[in-house]
């Protein structure tokens, strides 16, 4: 998308501006009739979507640490001028093998309380090193070699609540589809013709709208001056269509949890707990946190556990923790789940500066009780790179279909529309597949014939340490059953005579790790 097409698109939300305590928010609405595709997920229309944006690129490799490869990860010739030491890493429950940062002390508590998902190495093929373009990827879920004028976000709205904002509010959908914190609309949240989000600018202005603060003059303003912008201020947020809801919702609940201090993130995810909590039916709030392009003085020479990066995921972890404390205190934490994206990593290797350059894959947090698998993929293997980057282990598109399909109960059709195209769906509110090693390559499954029409076997060493579970699924992400049989030692046999004609993603999980393949059927 270009920067002109995105500005023009920007301005439409600007012309509704709602300050709330000094931060911009963004956030989605609930639609009026909801298609459950999942029997296991009920109550789908009202459910709510948190995005936090990591602006800047974050380095993945030193906030998720892989323990199995310290030799490496620590050499003076991959990233031990910024390496994190391994007596000072925070443990994960059942994954021996990979560690926190120090300073997410929150999030390793969520994790441990089966409230955190890790998804490993996200990125998408031939990634882009720029942060603008890269970030509109990320926002508009096209390929790198293609542009969209839409959000993928924003997309899944229209569909949900066409006519928006000309047909709104209305008695079913009084409330805003999408909240964002800030000052300009994301690309995500942006329609086919409108955004479909509203913008609440800061905490502070928030705080006057719903009457927590007095309207005080400007403060860098004195006289006449200072008076018509602190008009200004007032009348925009006033004006604003939503204002007498956000109000009303706000009235209705207070925060429970106690928030740190002097944490930007903290303050913008307090209002979004209050906001829910007070009834307000906008089902995906946007905020972002910036400064995550670490290109010098990443960390502190003396000790790598402090400095820029470290302070970064610190306020990312304790404001999280505080926030989903506060969820849970406020009895709504089940219908509320979050994520992390940041427009790409940054290079495995570090450089000469104490820091890191532009990079490819990393990891995302999906926070929630709604998790199921605590780990997606495997830590990366740092002994095989692709120009001294990290190999990409899930498309993020896959992410955003767990949302679409797991998360919101959308229809196949919907995802697909929105997506561009069918995503294999990444794992996160499914059963675990604990893998926390680099899977080894020594040997390779194989899956055959390929295509097939009638039966399909599979042979592999690992097969004879044991199966723990076969699942074979739609590129949607969709479960189907087949008949499987053993007919030796090291393979598995699979009737699929009565399947469609079309593409397939095979996992089986072994005691040696995951052995995936694609599958196609033919006639």
């Amino acid at each position: 998308m270009k920067r002109r097409t995105f500005l023009q698109h920007a301005a439409s939300s600007l012309l509704l501006p709602v300050l709330i305590d000094g931060y911009g928010a963004k956030a989605f609405a609930r639609p009026s009739s909801f298609i459950q595709s999942l029997v296991d997920l009920a109550d789908q229309s009202d459910r709510v979507l948190v995005i936090i944006q990591l602006q800047g690129g974050n380095d993945g490799l030193n906030m998720v640490i892989p323990l199995d490869q310290m030799g490496v990860y620590t050499d003076p010739k991959f990233r031990g001028n910024i390496a994190i030491p391994e007596a000072k890493v925070l443990r994960l429950k059942n994954y021996s093998q990979t560690a926190l940062h120090p300073a997410m002390t929150g999030m390793q508590q969520l994790f441990n309380d089966g409230k955190l998902s890790i998804v490993q190495g996200v990125s998408y093929p031939t990634p882009n090193f720029s942060h603008f373009r890269s970030s509109d990827i990320w926002m508009t879920a096209v390929d790198s070699s293609q542009t969209a004028a839409s959000g993928w976000a924003g997309r899944y709205l229209d569909k949900r609540f066409p006519g928006y904002p000309d047909n709104y509010p209305t008695a079913q959908m009084p409330d805003p589809p999408a909240i964002q914190i800030g000052y300009a609309t994301a690309t995500s949240l942006l329609g086919p013709t409108d955004s479909m989000a509203i913008v609440l600018q800061d905490p502070d202005t928030f705080a006057r709208l719903v009457g927590d603060k007095p309207n005080a003059p400007a403060t860098n303003l004195t006289g006449y001056a200072g008076q018509q912008i602190e008009f200004i201020r007032q009348q925009q947020a006033s004006s604003v269509s939503y204002a007498g809801q956000i109000k009303t919702a706000a009235g209705k609940s207070k925060n429970l949890a106690t928030y740190p201090t002097a944490n930007a993130l903290g303050d913008q995810l307090k209002i979004i707990a209050r906001l829910i909590a007070g009834g307000m039916q906008t089902k995906v709030y946007y905020v972002t946190m910036g400064g995550f392009d670490t290109h010098a003085a990443q960390v502190v020479g003396t000790d790598t556990t402090t400095g820029t990066h470290a302070n970064l995921l610190r306020t990312l972890s304790d404001a999280v923790l505080a926030f989903q404390n506060d969820l849970s205190q406020l009895k709504i934490e089940d219908r509320v789940v979050g994520m992390t994206f940041s427009e790409f990593g940054r290079r495995a290797i570090s450089n000469g500066s104490l820091g890191t350059d532009h990079g490819t894959s990393a990891p995302m947090f999906i926070f929630g009780t709604a998790v199921k698998s605590p780990m997606v993929g495997k830590n990366p293997n740092l002994s095989d790179l692709d120009n001294n980057n990290l190999k990409m282990q899930t498309d993020f598109r896959q992410v955003y279909a767990a949302i679409l399909t797991d998360w919101f109960g959308t229809d196949t059709a919907t995802e697909s529309t929105t997506l561009f195209r069918d995503f294999p769906v990444a794992t996160v509110f499914r059963a675990p597949q604990i893998v926390t090693a680099v899977t080894p390559t020594a040997t390779e499954a194989r899956l055959y014939p390929n295509p097939a029409s009638t039966v399909a076997v599979l042979e592999s060493d690992w097969l004879a340490q044991g199966v723990q579970s076969v699942q074979l699924t739609t590129m949607q992400g969709r479960f189907v059953s087949v008949d499987m049989s053993r007919p030796t030692a090291t393979s598995v046999q699979m009737n699929v005579s009565n399947l469609p004609i079309g593409n397939y993603t095979l996992c089986v999980e072994t005691a040696q790790g995951l052995l995936t393949k694609r599958l196609v059927i033919v006639r």
